[in-house]
């Protein structure tokens, strides 16, 4: 059995999970923008992010984690809470177990995604979360998506894992 057809069997089961925040970054290695919704474009990134802009057809259009990361991330870090755009990630979820999204098709809003990689921390999260702050986030930062159909997206929207083929439609 494929490592994707594994995954899908876990998958189908999970409940939805819930959209929390979403953040932009219009140039590359500037801070975050907060957003209420966002448009996510088909193999571009989300409207008005510097991947959507200047690297479209990237693998990493759209990094996602999840609160139950982030919490993990601040006991290892030491911190009480962690904003999440100190992430930068695009997309924080909760609800649903982040993992399990890898090789899978999912719906938010209208807009359709597929998790690829993991999305590994990078050498700024040493200065965004302290000493140890790449590794409190080993293991919990996350995956990296492409987006398969645009569609708007927004705070509160749940998380839908696509079982099959007619999901999508």
């Amino acid at each position: 059995m494929s490592l994707h057809n594994l995954f899908l069997r876990y998958a189908k089961d999970l409940p939805p999970g819930t959209l929390n925040w979403i953040g932009i970054r219009p140039e590359r290695k500037q801070p975050l923008i907060s957003l209420d919704h966002v448009m996510a474009i088909k193999h571009k990134g989300l409207e008005g992010g510097h991947r959507c802009i200047k690297t479209p057809g990237s693998a990493r259009q759209v990094t996602l984690i999840s609160e139950e990361f982030i919490q993990q991330i601040a006991y290892y870090a030491n911190k009480n809470t962690i904003a999440p755009d100190l992430l930068r990630r695009n997309l924080v979820v909760s609800g649903i177990n982040l993992n399990a999204l890898r090789y899978q098709q999912f719906r938010i809003g209208s807009a359709v995604f597929e998790a690829s990689a993991l999305c590994h921390p990078c050498s700024r999260m040493e200065a965004a979360l302290g000493h140890n702050g790449i590794s409190a986030m080993l293991g919990h930062g996350g995956l990296c998506c492409k987006i398969i159909r645009s569609g708007e997206i927004k705070v509160g929207d749940h998380l839908h894992v696509l079982n099959t083929q007619q999901d999508l439609f």
